[in-house]
């Protein structure tokens, strides 16, 4: 008897299960849900009625961040930019009748402003090239392992928190006519036994060294900065792939280095125009010609209170500073794009 109530009670479990899992796959199946067209454009409309709130909030956001920049520099660039055009068309500055272009061919046929324009432009010629190049030789160098590097880079940092002051300082010990180079007999060189450095026909030299002095070692952080950040991989690769040192600086890494190169010679451009404060600290408002630059002749007519010469002569420097950096601008997307090509 007890086999067959064993038999009977598994019987009634077995059958007793098969309705709760029928009951779960039911469950468990996907029904067709059907949508309401009338709902359905609804949400839509509200996801867009969100999609421009949110848009307005970011707009809203972004135009409070930049208000205050844009009426800074609307104020204080912009409007002194148009009341200085005006001025380069008036007579003078308390006589506001229109003369043309008269003003711009005072500047343009002044003997002074041709000298000062031509020794500028020599000057930012010599300098920006060899600040760039320098700085990009010095930074290779130090990247390349060199050893004591930490204490090369700080002689080189040095110059950079010079006071202005003490640079003139010590140049004027170096390069006055009894300063240290003619005691060295440095001026038997160029023939002849003492040298007024700062009126001589070798100023200009003088003051690029200066200029390169003081300048190379912020250039050569930037280039350091720039190296860093080259991926290593792709330099492991090439090598096992048989590039040598100048393929795999001209080939990879000027990819990488033509941003911080455009950069370092637009700040480069910039600080060989305010070169001035050395020149004039070392030699007055009146230099030799060699290192008469064009911020003496603003400075002197500055003085003179010649204000609608003056104002023409500064927009002309600010349409030759626009072309040149558009220049340099050019030739960095062509740069560019023969590289991913």
């Amino acid at each position: 008897m007890s086999k067959y109530t064993d038999f009977t009670t598994v019987s009634a479990s077995e059958t007793s299960v098969k309705p709760e899992t029928e009951k779960k796959e039911k469950k468990n199946q996907i029904t067709p849900v059907t949508v309401d067209p009338s709902s359905r454009a609804k949400l839509l409309e509200q996801k867009k009625k969100l999609h421009k709130i949110r848009k307005i909030q970011e707009w809203g956001l972004f135009t409070g961040y930049l208000t205050p920049s844009l009426v800074g520099v609307m104020l204080f660039f912009f409007l002194p930019l148009l009341m200085l055009l005006k001025t380069s068309f008036q007579k003078s500055s308390t006589n506001t009748d229109f003369i043309g272009f008269a003003n711009y061919e005072r500047v343009l046929t002044n003997e002074a402003f041709k000298s000062a324009s031509l020794n500028t432009l020599t000057f930012a010629g010599l300098a920006v090239p060899l600040a760039v190049l320098l700085a990009l030789l010095l930074a290779l160098l130090l990247n390349s392992g060199l050893p004591g590097k930490s204490v090369f880079r700080s002689i080189i940092l040095n110059p950079m928190m010079v006071p202005v002051a003490s640079v003139v300082l010590i140049w004027q010990v170096f390069f006055s006519y009894n300063g240290v180079m003619n005691g060295w007999g440095v001026s038997h060189i160029f023939g002849s036994d003492k040298l007024d450095w700062f009126k001589s026909e070798h100023a200009q030299i003088v003051i690029l060294v200066l200029f390169i002095w003081k300048n190379l070692g912020y250039n050569m952080v930037l280039f350091l900065a720039a190296l860093n950040n080259i991926p290593g991989e792709i330099l492991e690769s090439a090598m096992m792939d048989g590039a040598g040192a100048f393929k795999r600086f001209f080939a990879i890494k000027m990819h990488y280095l033509s941003p911080t190169f455009f950069f370092v010679a637009i700040m480069s451009l910039i600080n060989s125009f305010k070169i001035f404060r050395e020149v004039y600290l070392l030699t007055g408002d009146h230099p030799t010609d060699k290192l008469y630059m064009l911020q003496h002749f603003m400075n002197n007519q500055f003085k003179k209170l010649d204000y609608s010469k003056l104002s023409a002569g500064a927009i002309i420097m600010c349409v030759v500073m626009i072309i040149i950096v558009g220049g340099l601008f050019f030739a960095e997307s062509k740069f560019d794009a023969d590289v991913e090509e």
